[in-house]
Parts: C-alpha cells; sequence; structure tokens
C-alpha cells in the first residue's frame, strides 16, 4: 500500500483535480486506490458523486477515532477507486485534536490497521494549509505530490511547504520524500505561463515532472456531474495530461514500491 499526500499550502492550485483524476488514472490500470478526502471543504467527495446525504462516517471519524478506515470507506461510481469522504465536520478537527494524544499521528495509525494489501495505492487529498489534518498526512504518507499553478507568485510558500517536509521526515515519518511539482492550470497561450515553467524548472530541476497539466473547461465541468474528467471526457486535453502524469509518478515510484503494493483488493 503506496500512500501519497497531494499538498499544497496555497488554494485553487488544482489539489483536488489532481488526486481525483490521478486516483482514477491508477484504478483504470487494474489497480485498488483509496481517496482520502482530508479537506473540510468536501470536493473531492462531491467530485466523485458522493452526496453529503451519504457521507455518514468520514475522515473525521477516522481521525477522532469513533471509526475505522474499513467502517469509513465508499465505494464509488469509479471501478476500482474507493472513497473516504470528509464534511465540514473536519474543521473542528485540529481544536478537538489540540489536546489529544499521537494528535499528529492519527491517520497513519488508523492506515497502519488496514490489511497492506487491500489496497494498491492511497491518495490523501489534503486542505489548502499547514495544519494538523496536512500534518497528519505527511506522517502517513510514503511521498507528497505538489500541485503548483502555472501563475505569478507560483514559487511563493514552496519554501514553507518544504520546510514543513523536512520537518515531519526529522520528527515523525523518516520514509517520507518528494514525489514531485506537478505544474496545473497551463495556458501555452499566455506568455506568463511559459515564464513559470521556465522557472518553476530552472528552479527545482527535475523534481518537476515533465508533464503539465492545461487549463481545461472539461476539468472544471466534471465535478459538478459528480466524475473525474478521465470519465466524463476521457479524450479531452486535461484527462490526457492527468494520463500521461499517472504514467510519469507510476515510473517515479518505481517497480519496487509497485511490488511491494500489489496484492489483494478491498472489498466490503
Amino acid at each position: 500500500m503506496f500512500t501519497i499526500a497531494v499538498a499544497n499550502q496555497k488554494g485553487g492550485v488544482g489539489k483536488t483535480t489532481t488526486a481525483v483524476n490521478l486516483a482514477t488514472a491508477f484504478a483504470a490500470t487494474g489497480q485498488s486506490v483509496l481517496l482520502i478526502d482530508l479537506d473540510p471543504q468536501g470536493n473531492a467527495s462531491t467530485g466523485l458523486g458522493i452526496s453529503t446525504e451519504d457521507r455518514q462516517t468520514t475522515s473525521y471519524e477516522v481521525l477522532l477515532e469513533p471509526a475505522s478506515v474499513s467502517q469509513s470507506v465508499l465505494a464509488t461510481a469509479v471501478p476500482n477507486v474507493y472513497l473516504i469522504p470528509s464534511t465540514i465536520d473536519l474543521v473542528g478537527a485540529e481544536v478537538e485534536l489540540a489536546s489529544a494524544s499521537q494528535r499528529n499521528l492519527r491517520l497513519r495509525s488508523a492506515l497502519r490497521r488496514v490489511a497492506p494489501d487491500s489496497f494498491d495505492y492511497v491518495f490523501v487529498d489534503c486542505p489548502p494549509s499547514l495544519n494538523v489534518l496536512v500534518i497528519n498526512a505527511l506522517s502517513a504518507a510514503n511521498s507528497v505530490l505538489v500541485p503548483l499553478q502555472c501563475e505569478f507568485y507560483a514559487l511563493e510558500g514552496l519554501a514553507k511547504l518544504y520546510n514543513t517536509i523536512q520537518i515531519v521526515q526529522r520528527s515523525i515519518n523518516p520514509s517520507l520524500h518528494l514525489l514531485g511539482i506537478l505544474l496545473t492550470m497551463s495556458d501555452p497561450r499566455t506568455r506568463l505561463s511559459t515564464q513559470v515553467i521556465q522557472d518553476a524548472r530552472d528552479t527545482l530541476g527535475d523534481q518537476v515532472l515533465e508533464t503539465v497539466i492545461p487549463r481545461n473547461i472539461r476539468l472544471s465541468e466534471a465535478p459538478s456531474h459528480g466524475l473525474p474528467a478521465l470519465l466524463y471526457d476521457p479524450g479531452c486535453a486535461g484527462s490526457q495530461s492527468y494520463i500521461q502524469a499517472a504514467r510519469e509518478i507510476r515510473d517515479r515510484i518505481g517497480i519496487g514500491g509497485q511490488e511491494r503494493v500489489r496484492g489483494r483488493r478491498y472489498s466490503e
């Protein structure tokens, strides 16, 4: 079971779109994927067609420990993709965990109680912050994927995120590593996007994935239909870019990582 946290403290950079569509792309190869919605906005849950009424047991209950992962998992309309949904209740988790023991390790502990061959991959959609929810995700993850929007000041704040990753590596999760930076919302018609891509590659080198996700209307429309873009319009430029990104990410994880996580499938 290989866990990837999709994180950036900046909002509107495409974290949820990335998490939902990469989960779908990985599942399309026959692998069992769990997506954990750790954002109180619950957009990943909505994007997979899970209504608020159906979110009876959520990531909030998993962190506060009245429920286990297996009690919280929902099947989705996407084959091989399972979800632990989120609601606005998750806003209160930071306050409620403030004095709790092992407050930063709740998600890791919950995932360790799951049979390691239940899922091949786990994606964690993080909120746009560096709070206790994100620390829980980083503590539980094998790697971090950082979506970076192709806009002015795109690189601003990355140093703080890198610092947080290093703190988690030193104090909680020594095996955590940066999987890569995924450039999103690019518009090749504009000089700004082209310059941001070049600046990112010059500054961050091979940490930046070769694949760039374009600004694409189908990516924006898909969540309103409760579907990943890869199912809503698999032929659109955004979907094709996420398919390519998934291939590149699997290559970065490496054959050894894939062999470790390949096993039986989750069943309810």
